[in-house]
C-alpha cells in the first residue's frame, strides 16, 4: 500500500506541476521554463519572487496552486519518509534477529542460550 500511495501522490504532484506550467504559460504568457520554475517554486513555498503573477486569473491560481501544490507536496515528503524510515526499521530488525541468533548459536553448553550480557535487552 507505501508504494501505491506514494505512486499516487507523485502522479498528482506531477499532474499539479504540469497543469501550472501549462496554466502560466497561457494566462501570464510565460515561457516554459518560467512557468515551470515559477510553479515548482511556488508549491515547494521557496518563493523567490523574480515571477509574479500580473493577471487576476494568475494570481488566484496562484492562491489555489498554493493550497493544493502545498498539501501534496507535504503529503509526498510524508510517504517517502514513511517509507524511508519503515525500510530501515526492517534492517534494523533483521540485523538485531541476526545478532541474537548468532549468540544463541554461540552460547556455551548447557546455558540457557542467551549468551548477552546482564543489561542488554532483546
Amino acid at each position: 500500500m507505501a508504494r501505491e500511495g506514494i505512486a499516487i501522490i507523485f502522479a498528482l504532484l506531477a499532474a499539479i506541476v504540469a497543469g501550472g506550467t501549462v496554466f502560466f504559460h497561457i494566462v501570464e504568457g510565460w515561457g516554459w521554463l518560467d512557468a515551470y520554475f515559477f510553479t515548482v517554486v511556488t508549491i515547494s513555498t521557496v518563493g523567490y519572487g523574480n515571477l509574479v503573477p500580473a493577471t487576476a486569473a494568475g494570481k488566484i491560481a496562484t492562491t489555489a496552486l498554493i493550497f493544493l501544490g502545498l498539501g501534496v507536496f507535504g503529503a509526498a515528503i510524508r510517504q517517502l519518509t514513511q517509507l524511508t524510515y519503515a525500510s530501515r526499521l526492517a534492517q534494523r530488525r533483521k540485523a538485531r534477529k541476526e545478532v541474537d541468533q548468532t549468540e544463541a548459536e554461540s552460547a556455551p553448553p548447557g546455558s540457557d542460550g542467551d549468551a548477552r550480557p546482564p543489561g542488554r535487552g532483546a
